[in-house]
């Protein structure tokens, strides 16, 4: 019995001006800078002899495989993606590339900003619109209560500040 592939999540192709300038600067590097190096490692290292115990050999040529399957999924990606470049008329909703300001249930406030899911970084704050957090922000106003299932049980939040400001 066949098994079948599992089913694509869909996924946002949205992404910010910098988001996509991100992923361009990846590919140039891993083209012109990182790709020929390392084939040059592979170049010098078949030249020592027999391939088949030479271990930079070996880990050369799978490192090329990595690069060149992240040069066709960037290279992909590129072509799918949206560019958001202006803020929304309606700057009192929650829509792509607002940093939104949240007071928890227990008195805390936290901020994200809703960006592409190429874009993600919890460091920064940064989520995606895809995520059940942005998905539950999306379309809100100020003061809007927003409820989310979380691992840890339901969590509310109330949204305190909506800003687009460049970052």
């Amino acid at each position: 019995m066949a098994r079948e592939p599992a089913p694509r999540r869909n996924i946002s192709n949205y992404i910010s001006a910098a988001g996509e300038q991100r992923l361009k600067e990846e590919l140039r590097y891993l083209w012109s800078e990182e790709r020929p190096r390392v084939t040059q490692q592979v170049a010098d290292a078949a030249a020592l002899g027999d391939r088949s115990e030479n271990a930079e050999y070996i880990y050369g040529k799978k490192r090329l495989r990595e690069i060149d399957r992240r040069v066709r999924f960037l290279s992909k990606r590129l072509e799918q993606l949206t560019v958001v470049r202006d803020k929304p008329g309606d700057q009192t909703r929650v829509y792509f590339g607002a940093r939104v300001s949240l007071e928890t249930d227990t008195g805390d406030t936290v901020t994200y900003r809703l960006l592409g899911p190429d874009e993600i970084d919890l460091r920064s704050g940064h989520i995606s619109i895809d995520s059940p957090m942005g998905r539950a922000l999306l379309g809100k106003h100020l003061d809007s209560e927003v409820r989310i299932h979380s691992p840890g049980g339901p969590r509310s939040y109330i949204i305190i500040d909506i800003d687009y400001s460049s970052p």
